[in-house]
């Protein structure tokens, strides 16, 4: 399995983007729906291998655990980034520990953004995207000894014994997601399928092949239209993009974006066109007025709280990457939010084959199978 993981989904400046999550051709967030496994050591929040820093959590040994959370994009965006800022809160809230959150940053800023935090004596700094990988250079810096250091990998992370990371897979999550598009289309008779998406990069082009290659596994002359507006928020493109799409008979659309995807998915609401989110659990009451038809989750914030609990028991390793599986561990998974017939065990019975390995993924989204 070649791993080039989720930026996320990372570079998500919206999700893997996003797919955290994105790294391999197989990287916005988390619940557990029915098949989507029982769980590894990944979930159970186990690791092998790697150096134990001394006195987690409070590793400066001040009396308090203070996380410094270091974001590429907008915090409060309903999606990706906020939830690895709301899970992140919430256990720390639970603990009595204190969250400095810094969001918006630009990459060309983060090794002096994450030198800031060291000197505001954090006990970790947690990193939610890839985009923001250059920070991790600091971790030798002199303000920065004893501090542990947390990313959610992706694409051009490569691990080091300074910080520990998780990773999630593109082509699992997205070729399910495809399969998912593709049983509503089944049901509502299209042939078309929307992929809007910020920059033309190459996650963002494996997260493209993937999806259509689970939406071909259901209907094989159905069509994707992929649009690259160049920025995941910026809703006039993205609208844009929508519009387009919808006037050439898409019948599912997936906004691969960060601010830009409920703006989306309104319009798609409008004309009455299912829409899949970038990474967050989103079925059930809408919300912003905007309703979703199959969640994709693959949630940074979720993956974060493994490590979050490893932290607390004084168990994190640093030097190692924790790895979640589709159909093995709790997240990521992909589900339909209102399945009709025999939708939700179709879903779920791919999302156990991948898991069990009965099928194999890469070759599926390689068209080997």
């Amino acid at each position: 399995m070649n791993k080039m993981l989720r930026t996320v989904a990372a570079l998500v400046i919206a999700p893997g983007l996003l797919l955290t999550a994105c790294g391999d051709p197989q990287t916005d967030k988390p619940k557990t729906p029915k098949g989507s496994g029982t769980g590894s050591a990944a979930a159970t929040g186990t690791q092998a291998g790697g150096t134990l820093p001394e006195n987690e959590p409070d590793v400066n040994r001040d009396g308090k655990v203070v996380i410094g959370v270091m974001s590429p994009g907008d915090t409060k965006d309903k999606g990706y980034y906020q939830s690895f800022v709301d899970d992140t809160q919430k256990f720390a809230d639970e603990n009595g520990w204190k969250l400095t959150i810094v969001d918006k940053i630009n990459p060309a800023n983060a090794v002096q953004q994450a030198r800031n935090l060291c000197l505001q004596r954090v006990d970790m700094i947690a990193i939610g995207a890839s985009e923001l990988k250059d920070a991790l250079s600091a971790s030798t810096e002199p303000q920065c000894k004893g501090v542990t250091w947390y990313i959610s990998g992706g694409q051009g992370v490569k691990q080091t014994p300074a910080f520990t990371q998780s990773l999630d897979f593109i082509n699992e999550s997205l070729y399910a997601a495809g399969y998912a598009a593709g049983l509503i289309l089944k049901e509502n008779g299209g042939k078309k399928a929307g992929y809007i998406t910020g920059p033309d990069l190459d996650f963002a082009r494996a997260v493209a092949k993937a999806f259509t290659a689970g939406i071909k596994s259901v209907v094989p002359d159905a069509e994707v239209i992929e649009n690259y507006t160049g920025d995941f928020n910026d809703s006039g493109k993205a609208n844009e993009a929508a519009n387009a799409q919808l006037s050439q008979g898409v019948k599912v659309i997936y906004p691969y974006l960060g601010g830009a995807t409920d703006s989306v998915t309104r319009i798609a609401n409008q004309k009455g066109v299912p829409a899949l989110t970038p990474g967050t659990d989103r079925c059930g009451a809408a919300g912003g007025g905007v309703k979703y038809a199959i969640s994709v989750i693959f949630s940074p914030g979720a993956y974060f709280a493994g490590a979050l609990k490893d932290f607390k028991e004084g168990t994190l390793r640093m030097g190692v990457a924790r790895e979640w599986h589709l159909g093995k561990d709790p997240v990521p998974t992909v589900k339909l939010c209102e399945p009709k017939g025999d939708q939700e065990a179709k879903l779920n019975k791919l999302i156990e084959d991948i898991g069990s390995g009965r099928l194999n993924v890469d070759d599926a989204v390689a068209g080997k199978q």
